[in-house]
């Protein structure tokens, strides 16, 4: 039969079969695609980031549920009878996997050379579904819940691996700077010292409402010590919070700088320390630095490195990776330093 002799019903038809038939090629071709991605995404989440050591997966139960870590483990470590090793806990931001957090940071490289554990908690999706560290969630309690579930499984490392309880510290992005905070705040004692990337004031938030605006730079906690204490949830002020360090980018668009200067302030009030005259530092061609100590007593309480030209990212980060800039200043080492320090400082004397 001629297409002449078809009916215009007949070629309406035809013509609405084929485009289906096109069209359903179409969505399983991009079905599959997306499938593949899919795999394939889930593939690198699995497979470990570059390093020659250990990376060993884990999940700690806690007020909140599970949550899921990896444990970098350095290579070849011989120690010594009764011997312990440094532990810093990473907390990744929002978008983030522990591994991407990982990869962009370089912090195992770091690790490797000098010795120490480096934890990764990760976010469950199912508690926040863009991966976001729950960390203003305080007047419902889940906030303190979260930050009681990675302390188990801090805990849990500390017991099950050779980590030294008297030698922890913690730094976070964005939203894991926040939640660095929280625990800060929450267990004082248990950290030697905490660094904040691109974080919010601590206390600044109670609520989704209210993130947002902390976020912007709006709520920043009242200056009085017995005040930022309350607001803070420190177990008290003046003896008891780690020394601090701040980076943030003055090019932020995410969480607006203003909040790196209020985050130093309040802290730097609750420990009752005093600010010294700012510094300039810039290595190369590198983003520079303004860099501000406030201290007490001769000791650092807060160091304020405010990053000229950087955004919403972790400055000297893997070019490759989300939420990470290659030109800053390297931040895994700045925050390495700081933390060593505080164990040297803090270390019994023998």
């Amino acid at each position: 039969m001629s297409r002449r002799s078809l009916s215009p019903l007949t070629r309406a038809y035809a013509r609405n079969l084929k485009a289906l038939t096109k069209a359903t090629k179409a969505t399983l071709g991009s079905g599959n695609r997306i499938a593949r991605r899919v795999r394939s995404a889930a593939a690198s989440q699995l497979k470990p980031p570059p390093g020659r050591g250990d990376w060993i997966a884990g999940a700690a139960l806690g007020p909140a549920g599970a949550r899921r870590y990896h444990l970098y483990r350095p290579p070849a470590l011989e120690l010594q009878p009764g011997e312990k090793l440094p532990l810093m806990v990473m907390l990744h931001g929002c978008g983030q996997t522990g591994r991407d957090f990982a990869v962009s940071t370089r912090m195992n490289r770091i690790a490797d050379r000098e010795r120490f554990l480096v934890l990764y908690p990760e976010q469950d999706r199912l508690a926040n579904a863009q991966g976001c560290w729950n960390w203003y969630e305080r007047r419902s309690g889940k906030a303190d819940a979260e930050a009681a579930t990675l302390m188990a499984a801090i805990d849990q490392v500390l017991l099950l691996y050779p980590a030294d309880r008297e030698r922890v510290a913690i730094a976070g992005l964005s939203a894991g700077a926040s939640m660095a905070a929280l625990l800060a705040t929450r267990y004082p004692a248990r950290f030697k010292a905490i660094a904040m990337h691109s974080g919010v004031a601590p206390g600044a938030a109670k609520s989704p409402a209210t993130a947002l605006g902390a976020m912007r730079g709006q709520h920043v906690p009242p200056m009085p010590a017995t005040a930022v204490g309350k607001a803070m949830g420190a177990a008290a002020v003046f003896t008891t919070l780690p020394p601090l360090l701040v980076l943030h980018g003055d090019a932020d668009s995410v969480v607006s700088a203003s909040n790196a200067v209020s985050t130093a302030t309040v802290w730097a009030v609750a420990t009752g320390a005093k600010p010294g005259a700012a510094r300039l530092q810039q290595r190369g061609k590198r983003h520079p630095m303004r860099i501000t100590d406030y201290t007490r007593g001769g000791r650092t309480a807060v160091t304020l490195c405010e990053i000229a030209g950087l955004g919403h990212a972790w400055s000297g980060g893997a070019a490759s990776m989300h939420f990470s800039d290659a030109a800053g200043p390297d931040a895994s080492k700045l925050v390495w330093a700081f933390a060593a320090r505080q164990f040297r400082e803090t270390a019994p004397r023998s």
